[in-house]
């Protein structure tokens, strides 16, 4: 509101002399008060409109409004809408179209300490060594084929899946019984030995082991001939009566079973045990339980067998010695080797070429067996040899003679074992 100030000199006349100036005024009262009143007439009208209406502050430009587009209700072939209006349309897949990548693998992680695991699903197959030697020469008869060859397990007749003749270097352990119970045995035993490291090849493998009432190894795997020679002849002077047969035969084999492949056992051995804590039930089993391992034995002291001397008295005789022998002849037979039983020093050299000829040449076998359980029993095999009609093969030599042959092979294996 806007107020009206008179000049301080008419304010302070009038406060001066109130009631002089009252009486003088009354003259020139109408022509002033109209004056006044026109003049707040003018002045009001405009204070009430500056009062109503507020200062503008940073005045902002009014946008203009923008004409509405038309909806756009067509519907592509393959995509949505042309603009950001309009209906959601769904796109038409087109027939030539690839399908999709199939989504990522997802990724497993092991537990601390756990390392990948795998399934292996074992399938039986069964290899056998099958030697054909000439009954009186014991020579190796070649040329035979796969369908002169017939397998039967425990009776029933096995399809043959793989056949090849092998000739490849040996892997052996010379097994050599070292007591002072004969001279007679002793000098069997270097005999043996020696005619046997003759007959070695360059690529052989073989190592030397004696037994007492120890089993010591004299030499391990070696191709080294002249290391195997020097080996024999250190067994000078021998230290125990006693013979353990059983535990050694059982060591060297729970030996080989740790080598991978073929393996060959050469027994120069009296048969006699005196003092082993294995029997010979669980020799055998062992022999049943140790795959590709074939045991050749060669019986010592076999001329005082049939010429009674002086094995005859003492604590041998020939009864014991009877024994000990079809104990080696059990050996030899499980495993399709072979035993001899030499009566002379010259008869030696002829019993090792045919152990090479047995060793060196040999007909592989391989087949499926029809029992596929996994029961850990033992199943005997039999080889049989027939000509293209199925009947027995007749061989005949040069002078149109009947040749009888042997056939040399292991009697059966024990089947694996499942784990529960």
């Amino acid at each position: 509101m806007l107020l009206l100030r008179l000049p301080p000199r008419h304010l302070r006349h009038e406060d001066c002399s109130r009631g002089f100036s009252m009486r003088e005024s009354h003259s020139g009262s109408p022509a002033v008060t109209v004056a006044v009143l026109l003049l707040l007439l003018t002045l009001l009208p405009a204070h009430k409109s500056w009062a109503q209406q507020p200062a503008p502050s940073n005045p902002q430009p009014q946008s203009q409004p923008q004409p509405q587009q038309p909806a756009d209700q067509t519907a592509p072939e393959a995509g949505g809408p042309g603009n950001d209006n309009g209906p959601i349309a769904i796109p038409k897949k087109s027939p030539n179209a690839a399908p999709p990548p199939p989504p990522p693998e997802p990724t497993v992680k092991n537990p601390p300490g756990l390392g990948n695991l795998s399934l292996r699903v074992d399938v039986p197959v069964v290899n056998v060594d099958v030697g054909v030697l000439a009954d009186k020469t014991h020579q190796f008869i070649p040329n035979l084929k796969e369908d002169n060859f017939r397998v039967y397990e425990d009776g029933v007749p096995q399809e043959v899946v793989g056949f090849h003749q092998v000739k490849a270097p040996i892997t052996a352990v010379l097994l050599v019984e070292f007591a002072s119970n004969s001279w007679n045995f002793i000098y069997d035993m270097w005999n043996s030995a020696f005619a046997f490291t003759q007959q070695l090849r360059p690529d052989d493998y073989i190592a030397v082991v004696t037994y007492d009432m120890h089993t010591t190894i004299l030499t391990d795997f070696t191709q080294n001939k002249m290391m195997i020679q020097q080996a024999v002849q250190s067994l000078q002077m021998p230290t125990w009566h006693e013979t353990n047969e059983f535990d050694a035969i059982y060591e060297t084999l729970d030996r080989l079973s740790r080598i991978d492949g073929r393996k060959y056992v050469i027994l120069v051995s009296s048969g006699l045990d005196t003092f082993s804590k294995i029997t010979l039930d669980k020799t055998l089993q062992k022999i049943k339980e140790t795959p590709n391992v074939t045991i050749f034995t060669i019986a010592t002291g076999g001329a005082g067998v049939m010429g009674g001397g002086g094995f005859a008295s003492g604590r041998m005789n020939n009864i014991t010695m009877l024994q000990a022998q079809n104990e080696l002849q059990t050996f030899a037979r499980m495993t399709g080797g072979m035993y001899f039983e030499p009566r002379f020093t010259a008869e030696l050299p002829d019993d090792f070429t045919a152990i090479n000829e047995s060793i060196r040449n040999q007909y592989q076998l391989t087949y499926k067996p029809s029992n596929v359980k996994m029961d850990g029993t033992y199943r005997r095999i039999r080889i049989e040899l027939v000509d293209q009609e199925g009947h027995p093969l007749k061989m005949q030599d040069e002078k149109h003679k009947p040749v009888k042959y042997d056939i040399i092979a292991r009697d059966g294996y024990r089947a694996k074992q499942q784990v529960e």
